[in-house]
């Protein structure tokens, strides 16, 4: 059966106290709505409504893709109306209704409830909680069945006590849904359009409610203030870090870690507490991360180690390679297999090959550099000239002083060396010693200036 989806997002947040779309505040380093949409995109609907409104340009600007369609809802005057204003595009079989500022659910769960959808059915997704304050309830005659939903504010003390809380997911047959909504009154407590008097409307007209929960009651957690959201965050991080573990990677302390977009992880994989990955990551197996690293869009190959503080962005580790503590790999950066790169040593868009060695205190931009090379300490390469960058090209097995300038564009041929500090400004031929520095000279005699008295 045909898939419309339709995703409310024209809520202000006020208790979020911030300048920002409450649907836009990040979760694991994506916007809440976000998440929403990629668990709506694993349904494979026909289209995916998205009702927007406070912040309409900010949200449409920040996440407009093909495969959506924004929906203006100027006045918020409730779910019910903001449905409405997406009607005239749907014409799918079924209509699913998720809420932009619920970003834990997941498609195994929806898939569940858009399998009790039919023409004489409807489904309801609703969970169980000690205290359901603030939810609507989920009203059920002597048999069980649901008659209705009465929001908390309309409730009366015998209601509030039903502990079945509605959760405002709702999948419905779309033929019958432009009908209800035209029936619709705000005559409450809100003085609003609740889309949960379809309910009532779908038992007046003989059909059947079916109910549907959550495994996990976080899935249906809204997140109404920052306190709320960072609930939500510290339970996503859990389930992540759970996966993990069930994946074959070792965590220190699963309560200090965080993924904030895709990991794929191999088996015998070590990570130390404090550690963030970003972005799309690769970890293969055996790898070891320290603590307090960060990793965005990066690729750790088997058996690669990634010492503590260490800071990688868009950079790729060969199989047996290792940086840091305290390293920082720009985009571009690619270590060869059993490369090392040590503490306080900057690479970006630069490439070592297999065997090759920068230990500490270096600079490394723009660069080609062979295998079984070692870079003294102080070294950088001067890769920039204030208008263009230019890059320094090393053979194998080069030797690079301590101290060492390399002015780019520059060639430094296989099996040369370089002596320590010296700033070398000219291209290096194979199996040659540059020095580039000024002639010493001892001055005997000399007296170091004196402090003058006051």
């Amino acid at each position: 059966m045909s898939l419309d989806i339709v995703i409310l997002a024209a809520g202000q947040g006020t208790r979020m106290r911030s300048a920002l779309p409450k649907v836009l505040h990040p979760l694991a380093g994506k916007s809440m709505l976000g998440h929403v949409l990629d668990t709506a995109r694993q349904l494979q609907p026909q289209d995916i409504h998205v009702v927007i409104g406070h912040g309409a340009e900010q949200v449409r600007e920040r996440l407009a893709a093909d495969d959506l369609s924004f929906v203006l809802q100027a006045e918020q005057l409730g779910t019910g109306h903001a449905v409405a204003q997406a009607l005239p595009g749907l014409s799918a079989e079924r209509v699913l209704i998720l809420y932009g500022d619920v970003p834990l659910i997941e498609a195994a769960t929806l898939e569940r409830l858009l399998a009790k959808v039919g023409p004489q059915q409807l489904a309801l997704l609703t969970v169980e909680l000690p205290d359901p304050t603030g939810y609507g309830r989920i009203l059920r005659d002597a048999n069980g069945v649901v008659t209705a939903i009465v929001e908390h504010k309309d409730a009366t003390p015998a209601q509030r006590a039903i502990r079945e809380g509605n959760t405002g997911i709702l999948a419905v047959p779309g033929k019958r849904l432009a009908e209800w909504l035209a029936r619709l009154s705000n005559d409450n407590v809100q003085g609003e359009y609740y889309l949960t008097d379809v309910i009532a409307m779908a038992v007046a007209d003989g059909l059947v409610v079916a109910t549907e929960q959550a495994h996990d009651a976080m899935e249906v957690q809204g997140a109404n203030d920052r306190i709320q959201l960072a609930e939500l965050e510290r339970h996503y991080q859990q389930r992540a870090a759970r996966r993990l573990m069930a994946a074959g990677v070792t965590l220190r302390d699963p309560a200090r870690f965080d993924v904030r977009g895709e990991v794929t992880v191999g088996r015998d994989v070590l990570i130390d507490v404090n550690v963030i990955l970003e972005g799309r990551v690769v970890i293969e197996d055996n790898v070891e991360i320290g603590p307090n690293c960060v990793i965005r869009n990066s690729t750790l190959r088997r058996g690669a180690v990634v010492k503590a503080n260490s800071h990688l962005d868009g950079a790729e580790l060969g199989e047996g390679a290792d940086c840091g503590p305290f390293a920082r790999l720009r985009p571009g950066t690619v270590l060869g297999a059993k490369a090392h790169v040590g503490n306080f040593v900057e690479v970006k868009n630069a490439r070592l090959g297999e065997g090759s060695k920068a230990g500490h205190l270096t600079y490394l931009g723009d660069a080609e550099i062979g295998a079984n090379c070692n870079i003294g300490a102080g070294t950088i390469t001067c890769n920039y000239d204030g208008a263009n960058k230019h890059r320094t090209v090393l053979g194998d097995e080069v030797f690079i002083g301590s101290n060492n300038s390399l002015v780019a564009p520059l060639t430094i041929g296989a099996g040369s060396t370089t002596g320590a500090g010296s700033t070398v400004t000219q291209d290096v031929p194979a199996q040659s010693l540059a020095i580039g520095r000024a002639k010493q000279r001892n001055i005997d005699g000399w007296q170091r200036p004196l402090k003058s008295k006051k």
